[in-house]
């Protein structure tokens, strides 16, 4: 039975867990095969032809695992060419960047939208080209926070340093007067409160995270693929290409359950 598969997700290391734990508030019963290319994170500095190629050596392994959706959890590879992802793939697959501008455009009322993201997917310009499809009159204002992701995977998130790197980064963005922002990069929801206090309560801020779980979910009810059945954790599967005990200790914290990390080794293509 379909519907009794699994939902996989793909990222660059721990971030796509803020997807995970979505996925667990808005579908309790779906079952998470979930992979992080730990050995080669992050993604974001790294030119798009590369990270295309990690991404679907990545899905080639995901899709022996019994799946019934892809979801590319990365902002950076999704940017690198989601397109190129779907043509490769008869399952349904869906990216990050596509449901957190729908939400960042139904929240703000003065039409400054702040973008923030890793270097790739701010220079990609791919949440820039979203934005004025879906709305032409607001005016997008997008900063590269390359070193949150590093913060996030080394869990320094709350240190002195975190907050100073944050005050640098997002000053053009409160200069902006931006009245929502978009966290363009799964890691950074765990980023949030950071994020928050530097921007202040005026700012609504987007994850990506939980709108993508929410697409998930209705794209899953159309195909009539929501699991029925009440999911056991055992059923979840976790695989990283390094450092599995990082991960687990991390990932742990995160999503509030336990992981068991199994280390795959891919073949270089780089």
């Amino acid at each position: 039975m379909d519907a009794l598969k699994s939902i996989a997700l793909l990222d660059s290391g721990v971030g796509g867990l803020t997807v995970v734990k979505e996925i667990f508030k808005q579908l309790p019963n779906e079952r998470i095969v979930y992979f992080g290319d730990t050995a080669r994170m992050p993604y974001g500095p790294r030119p798009h032809h590369e990270v295309r190629k990690f991404a679907l050596q990545i899905m080639e392994f995901l899709q022996t695992q019994d799946i019934k959706i892809l979801i590319v959890a990365c902002n950076s590879a999704s940017a690198a060419g989601l397109s190129f992802t779907r043509e490769s793939s008869a399952l349904p697959v869906i990216g990050v960047i596509e449901p957190g501008v729908r939400a960042a455009l139904a929240h703000t009322r003065n039409k400054r939208v702040g973008v923030i993201g890793t270097s790739g997917t701010i220079n990609s310009r791919a949440y820039d080209k979203v934005i004025k499809k879906l709305d032409p009159e607001v005016k997008v204002f997008s900063q590269p926070c390359p070193l949150f992701v590093l913060i996030v995977e080394n869990n320094l998130v709350n240190t002195p340093e975190a907050f100073k790197v944050a005050e640098e980064y997002l000053r053009p963005l409160k200069e902006a007067g931006v009245d929502a922002l978009i966290m363009g990069c799964t890691h950074y929801p765990l980023m949030e409160e950071v994020i928050q206090e530097v921007m202040g309560p005026q700012v609504r801020l987007i994850s990506s995270a939980e709108e993508t779980a929410r697409e998930a979910k209705e794209i899953l009810r159309k195909k009539k693929l929501l699991n029925p059945e009440e999911n056991n954790s055992s059923h979840h599967r976790f695989f990283v290409s390094a450092s599995p005990s990082t991960f687990v200790e991390i990932g742990e914290k995160l999503i509030n359950h336990k992981v068991n990390a199994y280390q795959v080794v891919l073949p270089d293509i780089t």
